[in-house]
């Protein structure tokens, strides 16, 4: 069926033509410039000419027939059949009468050469829960009440503030039955616990892992099918906003794990969607990831570039996502991404890089920095490739940070290391500072490095039981000194003694030990240090706010480092002591202030540590008054890090 008149409607059919698209949404949807797709795509309620109902549209365009099947009229095929724009554009649109909220629906396509598909709405905002496969009509309507946050978050997320960032798995952090793999914690029941434990640790933004829907817990969310669609595993899309809003109001960001890299090949999803290679590449050598066993989006497909700027754009407006982290991104750039030779296709000037997928991460980031006020995109990407958070104006990207993956490998080769080996590679621990400033780095310590035989962060530190909880102590003070954003993933904080799984909950039990008590305090006193001390996050990204004061003693394995603030009264010296010998009435000149104080040490009982060795009163020698150059002696524990301000 077709017609010609844009907003026609022929109230004596089952499906009445109607339009939601001008020839500019057109127009922009065929340039892969619309960002607002999910405005016209999908199902929308309607109440037209006094008739309460849905609006339907999708995009088939090598579809010979596009109907609704779903509960409304028993599953029967080519009964509600939509209607073909006749401007070459490829979407099927119409809307049907008396359908409710809560409505199962699916689009039975007829598509190339007769192949027959049955496929969830592509921009449809609620699914069955998992193994059901159908869209569910519904409202986004909520009554958000974060009006505060939203007129502040400027100010809490911008590159000079702390970036404390939890990352969490909503279905494993804590379930009502712990090794229940069927039995999730509700949105609703997870911002009753969540939301006050994440504020008490200190973190300052929370990232979920994807809650875009998908098909199998074991792809942890990676494998989307839904990228509208909040998942039906812990509720509906008002509860998941709920979350979001009480986050918020609790003055706690929320950043949304976004993967517009690949898709898995479930029937119902975007696969062959109109019978052909519709979203993703023809070619399976551009097309399909043999790692992950699922298809590459066609970047150079300008509809398909819309209905990934589409869904960011509504993550960030319909949800008050604060920031995306964008998944995989080496795998988009990168024509040869795990891909022995011969097995990829070189672009036209014989190169590597994916011109196209780079030219839509520019799109990407050039709509969210215009369209929200106040948000980041943040990029997972392992490579050295140059300019991931340059501007685009200098052929850059233009993501807001990028995971400093060199920075993590650097040191878990280093804190792996007994002492005796440290003396000869202290380069590790230092490196990542020759690089730092190339780009705007967020040091990870992600669910990906406690999974697969990684083990867990406390099985990667060598020693016996006290030294691997001193080392572990020793590595997250290091993180916070270390310039950049951070991010630590759930479990992490107190220590877990298990690898990641998301068939269970974490390991919560262990609080009543005091060495896992006492690193989950360790962590977050260091949160609200990060976010009390200036000198520790608003020159983070700035030359002028770090500089080593010594890093000469590799065979005492003593490293001095300083943090500096705008105020350089309020500069932070770190004296980290990386053996497992302690050191007394150890001497270190300063240039600066002539006062100091300890405001933390790792080794302090409070954190499990020995508490051996404090330094409440700090031996100062003035050495030369007119140049503020001071001698202090500072006692220091095995594997700790003292902090003086």
């Amino acid at each position: 069926m077709a017609y010609e008149d844009d907003n026609f409607i022929d109230t004596t059919k089952m499906v009445w033509n109607y339009s939601f698209f001008c020839k500019e949404d057109i127009i922009l949807f065929q340039k892969g410039k619309l960002f607002y797709g999910h405005e016209k795509f999908g199902s929308h309620y309607l109440n037209l000419l006094n008739e309460h109902g849905y609006y339907f549209s999708v995009w088939a365009p090598n579809a010979t027939n596009v109907c609704v099947i779903g509960e409304f009229n028993g599953w029967k095929n080519n009964l509600h059949p939509l209607f073909v724009r006749l401007d070459n554009s490829g979407i099927w649109e119409g809307f049907i009468p008396r359908i409710p909220d809560g409505t199962l629906y699916k689009y039975q396509i007829m598509g190339f050469e007769g192949v027959e598909t049955f496929k969830a709405d592509p921009y449809g905002n609620f699914c069955e829960k998992r193994p059901n496969t159908a869209s569910i009509t519904t409202s986004l309507y909520y009554n958000w009440g974060d009006d505060d946050w939203m007129q502040k978050r400027k100010l809490h997320n911008a590159l000079n503030a702390p970036w404390s960032v939890y990352e969490v798995h909503l279905g494993s952090w804590m379930r009502p039955k712990k090794d229940d793999p069927n039995l999730f914690n509700t949105y609703d029941e997870i911002t009753d616990r969540l939301v006050p434990y994440v504020k008490a640790m200190g973190y300052t933004h929370v990232e979920f892992m994807p809650v875009t829907e998908y098909p199998y817990d074991g792809s942890w969310g990676y494998q989307c099918t839904g990228f509208f669609a909040a998942t039906s595993r812990y509720g509906n899309p008002q509860q998941l906003m709920n979350l979001i809003n009480e986050f918020h109001k609790n003055d706690i960001g929320v950043i949304l794990d976004w993967v517009p890299s690949h898709f898995p090949a479930d029937a119902h999803g975007l696969y062959m969607f109109d019978g052909t290679h519709t979203y993703e590449y023809s070619d399976m050598r551009k097309g399909f990831h043999k790692d992950w066993n699922s298809y590459i989006f066609n970047y150079d497909r300008a509809e398909v570039r819309s209905f990934l700027l589409s869904s960011a754009h509504f993550w960030l407006k319909h949800y008050h996502i604060d920031g995306l982290r964008v998944d995989a991104v080496n795998s988009i750039i990168r024509l040869d991404f795990s891909r022995a030779v011969g097995e990829w296709l070189p672009n036209e000037k014989g190169g590597n890089d994916n011109e196209e997928a780079i030219s839509f991460l520019q799109d990407f980031n050039a709509m969210v920095y215009k369209e929200f006020d106040a948000v980041q995109t943040i990029a997972e990407e392992a490579s050295d490739w140059a300019g991931i958070t340059k501007p685009i104006s200098k052929d850059g990207f233009g993501f807001g940070m990028k995971w400093m993956m060199g920075w993590m490998h650097d040191s878990f080769t280093y804190f792996k290391k007994q002492w005796k080996d440290r003396k000869t590679a202290q380069n590790d621990f230092t490196f990542s500072m020759m690089y730092y400033y190339d780009e705007k780095f967020m040091l990870p310590l992600s669910h990906d490095e406690v999974v697969h035989g990684k083990s867990p962060m406390i099985y990667k530190m060598p020693g016996y039981e006290y030294e691997k909880f001193a080392n572990l102590r020793l590595l997250y003070s290091c993180m916070y000194i270390h310039p950049g954003a951070k991010i630590n993933f759930m479990g992490n904080e107190f220590a877990q003694t298990n690898e990641w799984d998301y068939d269970s909950e974490l390991q919560w039990e262990l609080l009543q030990f005091e060495a896992h008590n006492g690193m989950q305090e360790c962590v977050r006193k260091l949160n609200h240090l990060y976010k009390e001390e200036q000198a520790l996050h608003e020159l983070q990204f700035d030359k002028k706010g770090f500089a080593w004061e010594n890093i000469e003693n590799q065979e005492e394995g003593i490293v001095v480092c300083r943090r500096m603030a705008k105020d350089r009264k309020r500069d932070v010296v770190a004296l980290i002591n990386l053996s497992n010998v302690p050191k007394k009435d150890w001497m270190v000149t300063l240039k600066g202030k002539l006062a100091w104080k300890q405001i933390f040490n790792s080794d302090d009982k409070a954190y499990w540590g020995s508490g051996n060795y404090d330094n409440q009163a700090i031996d100062i020698k003035i050495v030369d008054k007119k140049k503020k150059l001071i001698e202090i002696k500072l006692n220091i524990s095995a594997l700790s890090v003292i902090l003086i301000q």
